[in-house]
């Protein structure tokens, strides 16, 4: 088959890419940059990419044609899919398809997902149960040659993927097992309030498929134990099997390399599901133990003036409380913390503006850039109402030591004037903000 993908350098849809890659279909894919971060050199070098978007990058010899929801309906080559009457599928809708040939592992809610699903990837690896799996991060030695890598081909009927809630995509999958780690307000771009999240939720429950459904929940989130109740009917009149997970029961006795408690809590899930699955303890416990954490997910990236320096994806108030929390347990005694951030879209600065007041309040510096906009997904309205000066300003009110920076130089030549030996630097967001990790690292100590 000849798949064209739209959007392929997406973390989510390139791990797809692979997958038909692997099965021997010929790729093609568009996207406004050239994917190196997501494909091996080898990858690339068998998938025909064009950049950018344009009616010729289609043609009636095409299968099937796959595009990333962040992908308008005016685009060129989705109305050219259109007029030839291409098969014509969302990212979800073909990862859903592949949950339906295969026993579905799927793990969901608004933080944790990709930690969590690289540590039940890794728990059947380390079982020799062979899964292919789907997730929106990099994993350590997932490629086919030991690179890191977005995907891993397996062999057997195990498939595991992370299953984003964004415009509800989830409810395009049917899991034998479902994760949920947690459930409160975001992409309220789409979702508009909470109400409309639990619905779409309280939806996908009825997706679990087989003859034994598993609903693996965290019991210390306030959105799950609120999911639970209003969809008690559902979840009896299914024969779905709740398995509850808690910060507050440690008698697996789980170790980790990475710090954090929300990451002892995804690992928790992790063990639950391995237990569900038959995995004898030992496994489940070593492979845990043995976890090393995600791409840019306070990965450490290197050391500039003495200082260590991590990179991290967080971009919503208590995925930043968390991972502040989890940098504290590894600074040293007479460190100090900073934090540099970069918050992601408008819509979720202006909705989450509150939240995010009082995010920062454990690091010793915090420096805010501007707010890195998503092509389409922000309107004029919205834009004209909240910046980063605003944030900076309210949240200087309490606290000392927030900077606002309008540029990437700006932050470097404010750390090399104040990093020193024993200091940690956490670079967050979800934009293009990792190119200041590296422009930083560059510069050396």
């Amino acid at each position: 088959m000849k798949i064209h993908f739209i959007g392929i350098g997406g973390i989510g849809i390139s791990a797809l890419a692979k997958y038909y890659l692997y099965q021997g279909n010929e790729i093609s894919g568009s996207d406004l940059v050239y994917p190196a971060d997501v494909f091996s050199s080898d990858e690339l070098k068998k998938i025909k990419f064009y950049h950018s978007h344009k009616f010729s990058n289609i043609s009636q010899k095409t299968d099937l044609v796959i595009y990333s929801l962040a992908i308008k309906n005016d685009n060129p080559e989705i109305i050219k899919a259109k007029k030839l009457n291409l098969p014509l599928l969302s990212y979800p809708q073909a990862l859903g398809n592949l949950t339906k040939k295969y026993f579905t592992i799927a793990v969901s809610g608004m933080h944790g997902k990709s930690t969590t699903t690289a540590m039940i990837a890794q728990i059947l690896i380390k079982s020799k149960l062979d899964p292919t799996v789907i997730i929106g991060s990099k994993v350590k030695n997932f490629g086919l040659k030991g690179e890191d890598s977005n995907f891993r081909y397996g062999k057997s009927n195990y498939l595991v993927i992370e299953a984003d809630e964004y415009k509800a995509g989830f409810l395009n999958h049917y899991p034998n097992i479902l994760v949920i780690t947690n459930i409160e307000a975001e992409h309220l771009d789409y979702y508009r309030n909470e109400n409309n999240i639990f619905k779409a939720f309280k939806k996908f429950l009825l997706n679990l498929k087989g003859e034994n459904k598993f609903l693996v929940v965290n019991k210390d989130d306030a959105g799950v134990r609120k999911l639970l109740k209003i969809s008690q009917k559902i979840i009896k009149g299914n024969n779905i099997k709740k398995i509850y997970y808690t910060l507050k029961d440690n008698s697996a006795k789980l170790k980790l390399r990475v710090p954090g408690n929300h990451n002892l809590s995804n690992a928790q899930a992790a063990f639950k599901v391995g237990q569900l699955l038959k995995i004898k303890k030992e496994f489940i416990l070593k492979s845990l133990e043995n976890f090393r954490g995600i791409w840019r997910r306070l990965e450490y990236k290197g050391n500039f003036h003495g200082a260590k320096i991590f990179d991290d994806y967080g971009h919503h108030p208590t995925e930043i409380k968390s991972t502040i929390q989890a940098a504290r347990e590894i600074l040293p005694k007479n460190g100090r913390l900073f934090i540099i951030f970069q918050p992601h879209q408008y819509y979720r600065t202006y909705y989450l503006f509150n939240q995010f007041l009082d995010a920062f309040d454990l690091a010793d510096y915090v420096g805010i850039l501007d707010i890195y906009t998503v092509a389409g997904r922000e309107s004029k309205s919205i834009i004209n109402k909240v910046n980063s000066q605003k944030l900076v300003n309210k949240i200087s009110q309490h606290k000392k030591n927030v900077f606002y920076f309008n540029s990437f130089s700006s932050v470097i030549d404010f750390l090399k004037n104040n990093l020193r030996k024993n200091d940690v630097c956490l670079i967050m967001g979800a934009g293009d903000v990792y190119q200041l990790t590296q422009k930083l690292l560059k510069e050396g100590g």
